[in-house]
């Protein structure tokens, strides 16, 4: 598996972001989804990642600034396909390795309550990862977990 930093224009990863951000309203409120779309995810502030077997896009993750000791993990989704075949894990370690590089101390995180992203919560506390409260501009929203890393 690839992974590379992209610049959001190829056709597979508008799709890929698109399912993301469908996934995302058909599993929580409007006002409970964080998901980044695609001008959002250009600033320059978030770095965008795009994993790829061979010339199949396998997935994607992000990696947001929120401080030069504080990042956030954005917009992982392994697409559909690709599912159980260790994608997210793939690009977790990868987003996880760039944070240590830039010398952040801590990552966070944001994701569902729901049990539709169980399997992520369980992920990432596979990773270390724990609850914590909301932090940057988030606030207490029952459909939403927090969870964060010191790196």
């Amino acid at each position: 598996m690839e992974i590379k930093i992209d610049d959001l224009t190829g056709t597979e990863v508008t799709e890929l972001v698109g399912e993301h951000l469908h996934s995302m309203k058909l599993n929580s409120p409007p006002e409970s989804i964080h998901a980044l779309n695609l001008e959002q995810l250009r600033k320059p502030e978030i770095t965008f990642w795009s994993a790829w077997e061979g010339n199949k896009l396998v997935g994607c993750g992000a990696l947001k600034e929120l401080d030069d000791q504080h990042g956030e993990i954005k917009s992982m989704r392994t697409s559909s396909s690709h599912l159980r075949k260790g994608v997210a894990k793939r690009m977790l370690k990868h987003i996880i390795e760039e944070a240590k590089q830039r010398g952040y101390h801590r990552l966070s995180l944001e994701t569902g309550s729901m049990d539709a992203f169980e399997p992520a919560r369980r992920l990432y506390a596979s990773f270390g990862f724990h609850y914590c409260l909301p932090f940057s501009d988030y606030s207490e929203d029952p459909n939403s977990v927090f969870m964060t890393m010191e790196l």
